[in-house]
């Protein structure tokens, strides 16, 4: 429908003022919310991760994005939560120990975000204890760990051989990501998926649900 294209498209371009209005208009006209959510905010979010990956927009225009897909988000939710509508999966993100670049990994949320998951974001310099204490007490699909020092890498392996220990390996997904991270590493180390870039991250995250 147009009224769900033009939403896609104000949200690719950030405006979170046209977003908003579009997305009450859509309500008022009796669309069906998790049609709002599937067609018009992620549909635009999928706009903006093909443009980000070909390199044709670069970071601060994602954020803009991301805000103009909250702000659609905000109206939604409460409709969402009466009519039932399910998340794609919920994933737990955070930055290894000793590192504490998140852009990154903020990136990631916002696209997976984007695609329907429920976020679990635990920020940077995660130890190896929460990461695991999280995977216990979520019932999550996937783990997402980034890094972008290379001196940090270890503690990827550490933490899924944490998770191994603790006897929660069968229960979790895990992904890894971030500068040095390549798919050689991932496979050396037990992960179970690779993302090159946000925009893959959340494709490939997808797949392993």
């Amino acid at each position: 429908m147009l009224i769900f294209a033009e939403l896609a498209k104000a949200l690719s371009v950030g405006d979170s003022n046209l977003v908003q209005q579009l997305t009450n208009q859509a309500l008022q006209e009796g669309m069906e919310p998790d049609l709002i959510l599937k067609k018009g905010l992620f549909a635009g979010m999928d706009i903006v991760g093909e443009k980000f990956k070909n390199g044709d927009i670069f970071i601060p225009h994602v954020l803009i994005a991301a805000r103009a897909m909250h702000a659609g988000m905000d109206i939604l939710k409460p409709h969402l939560i009466k009519t039932g509508a399910r998340s794609a999966g919920k994933f737990i993100i955070g930055t290894v120990q000793g590192d504490h670049h998140d852009i990154g990994k903020n990136l990631v949320a916002m696209m997976l975000q984007g695609k329907g998951f429920e976020v679990i974001d635990l920020g940077v310099n995660v130890q190896t204890d929460t990461f695991v204490k999280c995977v216990r007490d979520n019932d999550a699909n996937i783990l997402g760990m980034s890094a972008l020092l290379s001196t940090t890498l270890p503690f990827m392996k550490e933490t899924i051989d944490a998770i191994r220990a603790a006897g929660l390996r069968d229960k979790i997904k895990i992904m890894v990501g971030g500068g040095p991270v390549t798919q050689s590493f991932a496979d050396e180390i037990g992960a179970d998926g690779f993302g090159q870039d946000a925009t893959e991250a959340a494709e490939n995250a997808l797949v392993l649900i």
